[in-house]
């Protein structure tokens, strides 16, 4: 006897109605591919549960791997008998037995099968007295247990738990339509995406590229970082915008202190643009309201007046230490804190209008024709899809 399965327990996406299904079908696509790297490996769904079949392989990694999939509110090791009391009281045994600093149980039946003869509350009596029967040391605990076994009876077979993994919860990635990720390199925008796909999104990103004021290593930098998104979820498509021609328009020819307002506006030009091209439905930015100048509610009022896509803004009520919290958890802090600096931070006025108004802008923006190179600026774009195996890295290499 051995603990064989995953039983993986949903989220919020159960109190789905009618649509559940293609929720659950998602998270199951999700999960196959998640664990692609292990062929024996089988996932099957049945009546509110999912199950992933280990056949034989080190559950270890394979829980890893689950705990990154958007979904799954908890999964536990289990093991499969047929609807038999013996057997049934077999596997509890073996699981009290095999778990570590136990002195005191619990036994939790749930009873889906109702053809199954005992019922839920004379089974915990029935498997607690076989427990206690069979073993010395131990004592029945209903309040607080040092550990709980969790008895499912349904029609197909019985599962027994006696411990539960925490898993990311949200929604399945690719249930919420996609959006483009504007990526800098910095700390924000990467947990920006994170969350965005924990909400269901699908993402691709786009990056300002603004060589040689910005560097190989800078773009590089953008790449590992959307690679470490993938971890999340599945291939990342970066597209790198040639971004140093327009930028150099704008900081000559406009204002000082209205440039950074207009770049941004342009930055958002850009991202529609490509939105359209590539069918996507929404813009996702890391800001968070009055972290810098250009994002006070004035600023993001007159940036946001150039396209008519949602802006998804993630961010936007969270301290600058949440946000570090969670790029240290999901392992970007260390890829956005790299010393190379990205198209926000070269050329940065000394004065920026904190409270840009958009007739200014307007007014500022009509000096000067840059429809022609905002096309250019995407057609000329370079596209670069992330599989989180580094692989498609290594053309890179030559650059450093």
């Amino acid at each position: 006897m051995e603990f064989d399965h995953l039983l993986i327990r949903y989220g919020e996406m159960a109190l789905k109605g009618k649509n559940i299904k293609q929720f659950i079908v998602k998270l199951q696509e999700n999960i196959q591919q998640k664990l692609h790297d292990y062929p024996k490996v089988k996932v099957k769904r049945t009546q509110g549960r999912m199950f992933v079949q280990l056949n034989g392989q080190d559950p270890e990694p394979i829980i890893a791997k689950c705990k990154q999939i958007f979904g799954i509110q908890s999964l536990s090791l289990a093991i499969k008998v047929e609807n038999e009391e013996q057997q049934i009281k077999d596997a509890a045994l073996y699981a009290l037995v095999n778990s570590n600093d136990v002195k005191t149980f619990k036994v939790s039946v749930k009873r889906i099968d109702k053809n199954f003869p005992i019922r839920s509350q004379q089974m915990n009596q029935v498997i607690g007295g076989h427990l206690l029967s069979n073993t010395s040391g131990y004592t029945v605990d209903v309040h607080h247990p040092d550990l709980e076994i969790k008895v499912e009876i349904r029609t197909e077979a019985t599962y027994i738990t006696s411990s539960v993994v925490p898993g990311l919860g949200g929604l399945p990635v690719g249930t919420s339509g996609k959006t483009l990720l504007m990526l800098s390199g910095g700390i924000d925008s990467p947990v920006a995406g994170y969350l965005a796909m924990k909400r269901g999104v699908e993402i691709e990103a786009i990056h300002f590229h603004s060589p040689p004021f910005t560097s190989e290593r800078a773009k590089q930098k953008v790449l590992d970082l959307a690679s470490k998104l993938t971890e999340y979820g599945n291939s990342v498509k970066v597209h790198v915008i040639p971004f140093t021609k327009l930028q150099q328009h704008i900081f000559r020819e406009m204002p000082d202190g209205y440039a950074m307002t207009i770049m941004r506006r342009m930055m958002f030009r850009i991202s529609q643009m490509l939105c359209e091209r590539e069918n996507i439905l929404s813009i996702t930015t890391g800001e968070s309201l009055g972290q810098v100048a250009s994002q006070t509610m004035e600023s993001m009022h007159a940036i946001n007046e150039v396209t008519s896509l949602p802006v998804l803004r993630p961010l936007i009520a969270m301290d600058k230490n949440d946000i570090i919290q969670i790029s240290r958890r999901i392992n970007t802090y260390d890829i956005s804190i790299r010393p190379y600096e990205d198209c926000c931070t070269i050329f940065v006025p000394k004065s920026p209008k904190t409270r840009p108004s958009r007739e200014k802008v307007n007014y500022f923006e009509g000096q000067m024709d840059v429809t022609e190179m905002l096309h250019e600026a995407v057609q000329n774009s370079e596209t670069v899809r992330m599989t989180g195996k580094l692989d498609t890295m290594q053309e890179f290499d030559g650059l450093l």
